[in-house]
């Protein structure tokens, strides 16, 4: 690249997200649709909503059993989602 104003697109596109504040809504659209490969299909399966408000997720379940086994491992939740988005994007998770 030259020294004048030009820049690769992927710079040009980071600067856009950044600038518009749409790169932490990207992060979290992109942590909701890794749900089901991070946390497998039979989680996925009983999962009715999910959503992140204030860095908190939000995760609906059909299965009384399955939300007591997971809220045994938020923490692990929390880690696991956060390494699939590369980034802090959860802190908490909140299961219902």
């Amino acid at each position: 690249m030259s020294k004048h104003n030009e820049h690769s697109l992927k710079d040009a596109i980071e600067h856009l997200l950044k600038t518009y504040k749409l790169d932490d809504r990207l992060a979290e659209n992109r942590l909701i649709s890794s749900w089901e490969s991070i946390m497998g299909a039979m989680i996925a399966k009983h999962t009715t909503d999910i959503y992140i408000k204030h860095q908190q997720l939000f995760v609906t379940l059909d299965s009384a059993a399955l939300r007591n086994e997971l809220s045994l491992a938020k923490s692990k939740i929390v880690k696991m989602l956060n390494e699939g988005a590369g980034r802090n994007v959860i802190n908490e998770v909140i299961l219902r």
